[in-house]
């Protein structure tokens, strides 16, 4: 298990941020914050999932977060809750070779939660980022969360997640990835 981020080994996994999924939003620090992991993906060049779940019925991924995301982004449909129950999905992320797994998303306590606990079984360190997950209850977040670090998941900050990536102030986005928490 990898207690810090790599940005060598890290692949950025954005769960169901759909246009129906997004108004349980309380406020909108959860979109914010999924706009700026985008950016920061994008910026530094990792690779990306995003996943929809039941598109026909919850819509396209929200325009804040598809339209920050990197060139190369795989957008991936789903029915099951966790992510792995579908097919190739699990192929898919193994097939990128990176071992890091950066999730946000809706909601917390069911398909990001099922996710994680799926990833962490198959071997991968996740790190959830919490103002980047949303539930329609704060306590059924909560209890997600618990239940993730319980199971060896980092619940993480955006900062936290930014500046691990970047390792220094001498990193060459640093100054432009600074401004996304200015």
């Amino acid at each position: 298990m990898t207690r810090k981020l790599d940005s060598e080994k890290v692949l950025f996994l954005f769960i169901d941020f759909q246009e129906k999924l997004i108004k349980i939003a309380k406020n909108s620090v959860c979109e914010e914050t999924a706009q700026k992991l985008a950016t920061t993906a994008k910026t530094l060049d990792i690779p990306t999932i995003v996943t929809l779940q039941y598109r026909k019925g919850l819509g396209e991924t929200i325009a804040s977060v598809a339209d920050n995301l990197p060139e190369k982004t795989i957008f991936f449909d789903k029915t099951s809750f966790s992510a792995l129950k579908e097919e190739n999905f699990l192929q898919m992320i193994e097939s990128t070779g990176k071992k890091q797994i950066i999730i946000s998303g809706i909601e917390s306590h069911i398909c990001v939660l099922q996710t994680a606990l799926d990833l962490l079984s198959h071997g991968f360190d996740v790190f959830v980022v919490d103002e980047a997950c949303e539930s329609r209850d704060e306590f059924q977040k909560q209890l997600a969360f618990e239940r993730l670090k319980q199971n060896g998941a980092f619940i993480v900050s955006f900062e936290m997640v930014l500046f691990e990536l970047l390792k220094s102030s001498k990193h060459s986005c640093f100054k432009q990835l600074q401004a996304l928490i200015k």
